[in-house]
């Protein structure tokens, strides 16, 4: 089997890419009587070989980014013991994995795409994932409402039962003479109507409550109640430390959508990735920031937005994982002003 394949099937590695990363680090199998290196990730070994990785970081967290935010919150000696954390553009999970690694209570990852976050991050009581969200257009009720949403029973209209009687003509025996034919159990127009609609879709609604502080008030409908063990989860839309990863988007146009998101001892630590701060004539090929000057104007950009929105800029610094196109990329780290 392949070694990158290997890996993956072991559990080592969250993904093929993770499994590369690992192999370039150090990998070795044993034969029964020496230890043979692994030079390539398509170099076969036998399914039941024992296998060392020499370097297993990459396999820390389901994604490097995880290993990209270990080093920023180590960096800064922050502490998210039980803190409840907003994690934008969540994508596989590496920030959640990070996040909930070291201590978070609970972790609500935003993401505009499906199906990208890690099964054993989706299966985490401690996860709430929140998909098709476009965090450029976040706002805490939109946030708030989509939360109760991934949390509640997707109720549908239950089956319609009507099994086909086991003989449906037998009132017609005798040569389509009507003879022992009984129509007092049979249903009439309002039953079937009924029916209708519910074999149509239209009855498929939970009944509706009334609030009860607004007498006489037009009734609403309140969301669905949620899944079985999902009562204690916080959906209120405050947070101990926003972060981010995102990409094709300048932070910039998503920061004034956090903001109203955090309190005065609230934090915020996202990840800068110049290339997506840039204007297209100004990033090289294969996208590629090769003008050291841009990292610069990057910074002032952003840290001009912070002070815009009444952020206060505590940190800037490189991140000590380089992007995967091998882009430097930094961190941003603020509060709300007066904090």
């Amino acid at each position: 089997m392949r070694a990158d394949q290997l890996l993956v099937e072991r559990g080592l590695a969250a993904s093929r890419s993770q499994a590369v990363r690992l192999i370039t680090g150090g990998m070795r199998w044993f034969d029964g009587i020496k230890w043979r290196d692994v030079a390539k990730n398509k170099d076969d070994i036998p399914t039941d070989a024992k296998i060392e990785l020499l370097d297993d970081a990459e396999a820390r967290y389901v994604s490097r980014g995880g290993l990209k935010l270990e080093a920023a919150l180590k960096h800064l000696g922050l502490d998210v013991t039980d803190c409840k954390v907003l994690d934008v553009g969540q994508s596989t999970g590496g920030f959640t994995d990070c996040l909930l690694q070291a201590g978070a209570a609970q972790v609500t990852g935003v993401d505009v795409g499906h199906g990208q976050l890690h099964p054993k991050l989706r299966s985490d009581l401690r996860v709430l994932c929140v998909e098709g969200l476009n965090a450029r257009s976040l706002t805490p009720e939109s946030l708030q409402e989509a939360c109760e949403m991934v949390l509640s029973e997707h109720w549908e209209p239950p089956a319609v039962d009507d099994p086909e009687p086991e003989a449906p003509y037998s009132w017609m025996r005798g040569g389509g003479e009507v003879t022992d034919y009984d129509d007092s159990d049979d249903a009439d127009d309002a039953e079937v109507e009924a029916h209708i609609a519910q074999a149509t879709g239209k009855v498929n609604a939970r009944p509706l409550e009334a609030d009860p502080a607004a007498e006489g008030a037009a009734v609403h409908q309140r969301p669905n109640r949620r899944k079985p063990g999902l009562d204690g989860v916080d959906t209120d839309p405050e947070f101990d430390l926003v972060t981010g990863d995102v990409s094709f988007i300048s932070l910039t146009l998503i920061l004034p959508a956090l903001v109203p998101l955090l309190n005065p001892d609230s934090r915020l630590l996202m990840l800068v990735k110049p290339q997506f701060e840039l204007q297209p004539g100004q990033v090289g090929k294969g996208g590629i920031v090769r003008d050291e000057a841009l990292y610069g104007v990057v910074e002032a950009r952003l840290r001009q937005c912070c002070a815009e929105l009444g952020l206060e800029v505590l940190d800037w610094f490189d991140s000590a994982v380089v992007g995967g196109d091998g882009n430097r990329e930094y961190f941003i780290f603020a509060k709300t002003s007066g904090a």
